[in-house]
């Protein structure tokens, strides 16, 4: 695709103020991306917008920006609840759409995504993008060659206090699992495989909260621990919650019959990871220092459109993901354990035998 891409972008909230510069600098050193309109429900952030990008053309009605024939690509960055409608809309419309996570709040309303995206002349993206930072595929790669063995069991770990704003993430449809769980639950099932059972504990752990400076009952679980079955005795567990204040943990770590490796930091911005070979007998430390954003979804789906090529992410992962999290607050008030119906097929990288060009090792002896 010779032409520039033009894109309009739903929900101008804090999550846009990542995304938009993002594009921004896309056009360095040509222009690629034209950030044709900008949508908000809240009419107060037209001015905003005007004043941090200089991006005039605002409406809000995001069908506004759906039924322009000029626009090729559509960014989703409401809140979640709103996430599916949108996305099915656009695609109908046949654009190309980025939606943030999750794809939506209902597996019965994603897997009708899925299979509009099959259909649908344009390409469909779903966060988290995870699976695009140096870390995850270098990782990625020492397991493709076996430098740990057989993955046996793993564990993931994101949480916080919660936030202090938007009701939404306490209300039906929010929640950690949804905003923080789903990113341990993508690089997990993205490295090990698609899932096969799940059982979980989930609840309601601070039932009033303050939000937007007044007090609220919370209506959906707050605190989550899901255990998810690979099959042949493997599995992984993820720690998730708006109960967390501080923790000193990897954000993944993959146990194998011959090593371990864990991320330092977290998954969704990764500053490299630590590998154990029991053959070597110490700690090897590889820093990322690519500067990798979380982002950076976008910029692969810019290229993808450029290009003519399916995005590495694909609505299938998402949808497994979805369902993963769906049956966790369904095991969570059932106290049952649930199979998992859905698969997808794994992103590949290139040849195994390569690590990541932007990772640097430091041998750490204190660690031996």
């Amino acid at each position: 695709m010779s032409r520039v891409v033009r894109v309009g972008v739903i929900g101008c909230g804090s999550v846009s103020q990542k995304y938009i510069p993002h594009l921004l600098r896309l056009n360095i050193p040509r222009q690629r991306v034209d950030i044709a309109i900008l949508c908000d429900a809240d009419e107060s952030r037209r001015e905003d917008v005007r004043e941090r990008y200089g991006i005039t053309s605002f409406t809000t009605d995001y069908r506004e920006v759906l039924d322009d024939p000029e626009i090729d690509a559509v960014l989703v960055l409401t809140s979640m609840q709103w996430h599916g409608a949108i996305t099915r809309e656009a695609l109908a419309a046949g654009k190309h759409v980025l939606v943030e996570k999750p794809m939506s709040m209902s597996l019965e309303e994603a897997a009708e995504i899925v299979e509009q995206a099959r259909r649908s002349p344009g390409y469909l993206v779903c966060a988290p993008h995870v699976i695009l930072s140096p870390t995850y595929q270098a990782m990625w790669r020492h397991i493709q060659r076996g430098d740990i063995g057989t993955v046996l069991t793993a564990r993931g770990f994101y949480g916080w206090s919660g936030p202090t704003w938007g009701r939404w993430f306490y209300e039906p449809g929010g929640g950690p699992m949804f905003d923080l769980g789903v990113y341990n639950v993508t690089t997990l099932t993205g490295l090990i495989g698609p899932a096969k059972r799940i059982t979980a504990l989930s609840g309601i752990a601070i039932p009033h909260r303050v939000v937007d400076g007044l007090p609220m009952e919370v209506q959906t679980d707050d605190n989550a621990q899901l255990l998810m079955d690979f099959g042949d005795s493997r599995f992984a567990v993820v720690t998730t919650g708006f109960t967390i204040q501080q923790y000193r943990v990897p954000g993944i770590e993959i146990y194998g019959s011959e090593g371990t490796i864990q991320m330092i930091d977290e998954d969704w911005a990764p500053r490299g990871y630590e590998l154990w070979q029991n053959a070597a007998g110490c700690w090897q430390i590889y820093n990322d220092r690519s500067g990798w954003p979380w982002t950076d979804g976008v910029r692969h789906f810019i290229e993808s459109i450029e290009n003519l090529t399916p995005p590495l992410i694909t609505p299938e992962h998402a949808y497994h993901v979805l369902e993963i999290m769906v049956k966790t607050m369904e095991s969570g008030r059932t106290g049952r354990a649930l199979t998992i119906e859905s698969t997808f097929t794994p992103p590949v990288f290139e040849d195994p035998a390569r690590l990541g060009e932007r990772a640097h090792l430091v041998h750490d002896p204190g660690r031996e």
